[in-house]
């Protein structure tokens, strides 16, 4: 296939593994990234990701746009600030390239302020609730896609 895919990760994913393993689960970012890379190999699909992680708002908008001119495709864990920023379905909705919403966590199964995502309106679908597979139910969405 040889097409690029960004992976955009929001506020404290960084901390995946250590923060909450109860709802989050005890697999690490970096792990996370390693089973998508070996499902990326074990699918065929052929398919390059650049991961990015900030806890910061502003850089995550950058990284967005900056994703228009770069990428095939684009996975977001915006985490908490899919509950928030306005800023973010924006740079979403400005570029035209395949987009999948991802949570690990079953957003309709936690805190009420939880079930409505702003960024959920900018991209092509949503993945919740099936943990660190989350991200290759993603994968493999995006693929389809694209």
């Amino acid at each position: 296939m040889n097409k690029s895919v960004q992976i955009i990760n929001g506020p404290n994913l960084n901390l995946l593994g250590t923060r909450e393993i109860e709802i989050y689960g005890s697999m690490s970012l970096e792990e996370i990234e390693r089973n998508i890379l070996n499902h990326n190999n074990q699918k065929s699909y052929n398919l390059k990701f650049d991961f990015f992680q900030s806890n910061t708002e502003g850089e995550i908008v950058s990284q967005i746009q900056k994703a228009k001119d770069k990428f095939n495709g684009l996975i977001i864990n915006a985490g908490g600030l899919s509950h928030t920023s306005v800023a973010i379905l924006d740079a979403l909705l400005a570029i035209d390239i395949p987009k999948i919403e991802v949570h690990l966590s079953n957003l309709y199964k936690r805190e009420e302020f939880r079930h409505h995502s702003f960024i959920s309106k900018g991209v092509n679908g949503i993945i919740c609730g099936f943990g660190a597979n989350s991200y290759l139910l993603a994968v493999d969405g995006i693929v389809k896609l694209i």
